[in-house]
């Protein structure tokens, strides 16, 4: 059974960074995606950065493309969410989920196993 834990969710300023961190366990040759979605309330989740498992290939949506990051740690089974010029647009729930499937699109249908989230709220 695969586990996600997030971790790195805190308060910071406007222009400011943070990296989030994501420990999944339980992979196995299923699970082809991994992937960044965030929520505010009242909203739907939205997928903000994926990454093929295999492929290694990277996908952002266009409120984070050239802000945020989405890489693993070498081999170990930990990705980051590397988020620079923070905005208060930014201030969400942030959640880390995997899956199986076209990973490039964020359909939530994708991915079966989610983290409990992490906060980020960015001031101005």
């Amino acid at each position: 059974q695969v586990h996600v834990q997030e971790s790195g969710g805190e308060s910071a300023q406007a222009g400011g960074s943070l990296t989030l961190s994501c420990a999944a366990s339980g992979l196995t040759y299923r699970t082809t995606c991994l992937a960044w979605f965030r929520q505010v309330p009242g909203k739907d989740r939205e997928g903000v950065a994926s990454i093929g498992l295999v492929s290694g290939n990277t996908a952002y949506s266009d409120s984070v493309k050239g802000r945020f990051t989405i890489s693993q740690a070498g081999t170990k089974n930990t990705w980051y969410l590397h988020m620079n010029s923070l905005k208060s647009a930014d201030t969400a729930m942030y959640y880390c989920a995997t899956g199986r499937g076209f990973c490039g699109t964020f359909h939530k249908s994708v991915y079966n196993s989610w983290g409990q989230g992490t906060q980020v709220t960015v001031s101005s």
